[in-house]
This record gives structure tokens, sequence and C-alpha cells, in this order.
């Protein structure tokens, strides 16, 4: 054995401030290169952490909760003598094997650009690279292109949080003088409704892709060589490659086989409508169907590891959402674990840590998604894929293989589809030569379609008082904005974040009714450089929740006059 060294948590892309949601060793267990050590939940994602080299634990330096951020340092680790060290995940880790020669011999199907997934990020990509005047091909293991996102997540899920809305707004009018009769929910007309949403967009999507010329292939592709893939029965050369093959969600071990346990997928199918469901996961796609389910008539319980709702996200942020959410669901359980599970015909029995139980008529498991690094056969072409599952790119999105590229999900960060469909662009643009093509943003908004919803972008508070730096924060309370009362939703809250001295945006968050809709505001102040001054100068329409962010900034400046302005030391 040699001396103990320091095991750090490595590169986890844009992340920071995660929580340690379980710690998979203890001091004195033998490990081997790879084993999982502990594991981190981000927002939309787990990710474990695994050993780089063979040897014993001598001392743990985190506890469950826990938060930390690349370099944190989590365990000491007295390496094997025989033990090497695991590689560093980075775009040149891996070497790759030498080009084939174009249009390999005895292929099926030749292309200048094939894209390994149709999701947002890769008929973004497909679709630029063909209007770039490239041979492109499209290759989607769903029988419709749209990827996940559209077909059974981000589409079908709004599409259903719509319905609950509309649920919810009725009832709430019942407060204000105009009462309706409980509504009658017919399963099957609002499944067929949501299938249309769908159909429509992918079936758009599909004519969009005949209309460029771009060849679509429905399949598992995974490579075979750095030039080739194999799509079912059939073979595919190509130039160049950008892989676009996504996440799917995650698992807990130990759970039984039973239709009432479903993950988000599952869950938006719309089988049933159990009596009382237990929601695993308070992220965003546990949230987000938690709301659904429970203006669809579900009592809904409410269990997450960590001790807040959307784990990483602003406490401020996420205090409306919990006191609604508190006052309509049968329990929210934080901190708490699921210790077991056990299937039969009177429901679905829970054992919580501290000795808590529970019986349920259905299950959402909804811990976050694992990349699909590991399942496409990216060994063949020498792609590099770190322990996680993700491929690691660099700005131009190229994996250590230059023709290779990859985008969304798979290459870590916010999983979301906004951000895969600019990573996609880029991609494409790179493979066609266009200059200076570069993924760089300065903040990538997300959003909670709780409600009410939840939103943010760029630095959060919580993220400066980790990294010790210093804001001004701004914040409008909706309770003053005459349109969030009119709409009898005055719960929310507008904030934004300044750097001291020059007033420069840094970030901004939102909770309240559409909440999604204003975060974009905000991300295009910061892409601009803009300062309070510019936001507060900016004419908003009245009455409009809109004006909350420039109400937000003449509070910052002091120029406010809907409230009593702040102050000046």
């Amino acid at each position: 054995m040699s001396a103990a060294t320091e095991v750090r948590v490595p590169d986890i892309g844009d992340f920071t401030d995660v929580p340690v949601i379980e710690i998979l060793v203890s001091p004195g267990d033998t490990v081997t290169v790879d084993d999982p050590l502990v594991t981190l939940e981000s927002d939309k994602a787990t990710m474990e952490i695994p050993a780089p080299t063979a040897g014993v634990i001598t001392q743990l330096r985190v506890a469950i909760g826990d938060r930390v951020s690349e370099g944190s340092v989590l365990l000491l680790l007295e390496a094997d003598a025989n033990g090497a060290p695991a590689g560093t995940s980075s775009p040149a880790a891996t070497s790759a094997p030498p080009a084939t020669p174009s249009a390999a011999a005895g292929a099926d199907h030749h292309a200048d650009v094939v894209v390994l997934g149709a999701g947002p990020g890769g008929y973004t990509a497909a679709f630029r690279a063909a209007d770039l005047g490239l041979k492109t091909m499209l290759v989607e293991r769903y029988p419709r292109l749209g990827g996940v996102c559209l077909n059974v997540g981000c589409i079908p899920s709004k599409t259903l949080l719509h319905a609950a809305r509309v649920i919810s707004e009725a009832e709430e009018m019942g407060e204000h003088g105009i009462s309706f009769a409980k509504p009658t929910v017919d399963l099957d007309a609002l499944r067929a409704w949501k299938e249309s949403v769908v159909a429509k967009l992918t079936g758009g999507l599909a004519g969009l892709a005949k209309r460029r010329s771009v060849e679509v292939l429905t399949g598992i592709g995974r490579f075979t060589g750095p030039n080739l893939l194999i799509v079912g029965e059939e073979t595919v050369s190509f130039e160049h490659c950008i892989i676009a093959a996504g996440s799917q969600a995650a698992t807990l071990p130990g759970l039984p086989d039973d239709p009432r346990i479903v993950d988000s997928s599952g869950a938006l199918l719309l089988s049933e409508i159990p009596s009382r469901l237990l929601v695993i996961g308070c992220g965003i796609i546990g949230l987000e169907m938690a709301t659904v389910y429970h203006a669809l008539g579900s009592r809904i319980t409410l269990v997450e590891v960590m001790d807040s709702l959307i784990p990483g996200c602003d406490p401020d942020l996420v205090k409306p959402l919990h006191k609604r959410v508190a006052a309509r669901y049968e329990e929210i359980m934080l901190g708490t674990r699921v210790m077991g599970v056990t299937a039969d015909d009177g429901g679905l029995s829970v054992e919580f840590d501290a000795g808590r139980s529970g019986v349920f008529d259905g299950i959402l498991v909804a811990v976050g998604r694992r990349p699909n690094g590991g399942l496409i056969g990216a060994d063949a072409a020498g792609v590099g894929v770190d322990e996680r599952g993700f491929i690691p790119v660099d700005a131009q999105m190229r994996t250590n293989v230059p023709h290779i590229h990859a985008i969304g999900d798979i290459v870590g960060g916010p999983m979301l589809a906004h951000k895969a469909s600019h990573e996609g662009k880029v991609a494409a643009e790179v493979i066609a030569g266009v200059p200076g093509a570069a993924f760089d943003p300065r903040a990538i908004p997300s959003v909670a379609y709780t409600d009410p919803e939840v939103a943010w972008m760029g630095l959060t508070e919580t993220e400066a008082g980790v990294r010790g730096i210093d804001v001004e924060k701004a914040v409008f309370p909706w309770a003053a904005s005459g349109r969030a009362l009119s709409l009898g939703r005055d719960e929310g809250m507008t904030k934004l974040l300044f750097e001291p001295g020059t007033r420069r945006l840094l970030g901004a968050g939102m909770v309240g009714v559409n909440a999604g809709e204003l975060i974009a505001e905000t991300v295009g102040a910061i892409e601009l450089g803009a300062d309070a001054e510019d936001l507060a100068l900016t004419i908003h329409p009245h009455p409009t929740l809109s004006e909350t962010v420039g109400f937000a900034a003449e509070l910052a400046e002091g120029t406010i006059t809907d409230l009593m302005p702040p102050r000046r030391r």
C-alpha cells in the first residue's frame, strides 16, 4: 500500500454546490478502479463518482446532505501498489483509432453527417447541417422524430400541465364569485389530445426533414468503427457524426417489478389515476408530474432525500411553491429516504427511514436522468466516455475524435432541450466550416413548470454564497404587481442579482404564474451585458408580469415609485 491520497469531485460540467445523496463506501472498504464511491444529485440528474484507483478507504470527508463542487475532497484512499489510477476524462484522454476511408466498403448508406438521435438537439443539428449544404442522415430509435422530449417528455408533460392549470384556475375562481361544477375527466379524451399534440409536432419534423432531404433511419444505432454505425441490420458510413443520444430515467435499486411503479415516461401514459401517489424525488420532473396527478384527483405524497424541493434552486424561489403544495398535498417528506417497497394486492407498502411507513396505490420514481454514453458502442469509434456515461467535448462540441461531435444530455451540464438545440447548431456549423462557431453561453435558463412556476438563470444566490461572490440583490414582490393581483396569484417574486459597483446583471430568478415566460428577457440582458439601468429604462407594458423585471431593476437603481425605494447608505 502507498500513502493515502485525496479523492476529489471530478469535472461535473456546469454544476456547482451539488448535494451528496448517497455514500456507498465506509472506512476500511476495499475498492477497485471505477467502483462507485458516492452519489451526487443535480436538479435533473444523479451522478456516481467512481474510485480513480484500487485501494482501501481510510477516511470519509463528506456526509449525506453536504454540498460539493468540482475539486471538493470526498474521501481518502490508500491506493493499492498494483492499482493503476484511472484516466481523467477530457476530449483528448482517449486516443482514437485511425479514421477509415470515406464510404466504408459495403455500407448500406453514406452521408457527410450522421446525427445519432433525433431529439431537439439532434434534429436541430441535422436540419442546420442540411441547410449548410451537407448530405445528412438522422438515426432515431423512436418511430417518430423528436426523441424523448417530444415523444415522452417535454411536450406531452406540458400539455398535461396545461390541463392541470385549467382545472386549478376553475377551482380558484370559486373564491372570487364564479363557481364551476367539479370537472369530469375523460382520460381517454385527455390522452388522445396529448397524443394529437405530439403527433402534430413530430409530423411537422418529418415534413421538415423531407423538405431538407434529410434521410431518416429508424432503429438503435451503435458505432462499429470511427466512421461506421450499425442501425438494426443496416450499416451507415459517414464523414462526420454528431452524437445526440440523450439520457434515460435513473432508477432506484431494489424496487419490485410492478406496473404500479413508473418513471416519468410511464406516468405520461395516464394508464390510470392512483388514489394515493408517492413521488420519489422532488426535482423538476417529479414536481411537474405531481402537479398533473394532483389536478386529476390523486392524493400526493412527496419524498426527497435532500432538505428542500428542487435541490440546488435558491430557497426563496422555492418557498412559495412549497407553501402552495404543502396546503394541497397529503405530505411532503424532506430529508427522507425510501428504504424498501413491498407490492401486494393491497397496494405498495413503502418503508422510509426513521421508522415511518405508508401504503400507496402508485409510485412515480423521479430521481434524475443518466446519460446514454455507455450504450452506443463509443469505444469502437475511439470516443472517450467517462465513468458516468458522459462524453467530454470542447467548445466546438468535438469529442476526442475530431470528426465526431456530441451534444445535449450526453455531454453533461444542464439536461435541457434548449441547451441541446444550441449545441446542435454549433456542431453542424463547425462541421460546415462556419467561422467562429462555438458554444459559449453566459446563461442557460431553467424552468420548473409547476404551480407556481419557478425559473432562474445565470448566477444563483446560493452559488454566489458558496463561491464567495459579492452581489447586490433586488427583489420585487408580486404582491405589489397589479397584474399578479388581477390574476389572484400574488405569491410570486422577481429577483435580480447585480455585480456591485457596475450593477451588471449576473443572475435572475422568478417564482409565480408564467415565470418561465419571463426569464427569457433576463437571459437576453445578461448576454448583452446589460446593467440595472438598462433594465430599469426599458419600457415594459402595463399591467403585465414582465414589468416586475423593470421594477426590480428600479429597486436596484433607487428610482422605483411603485414601492418605497431602498435607503442608500
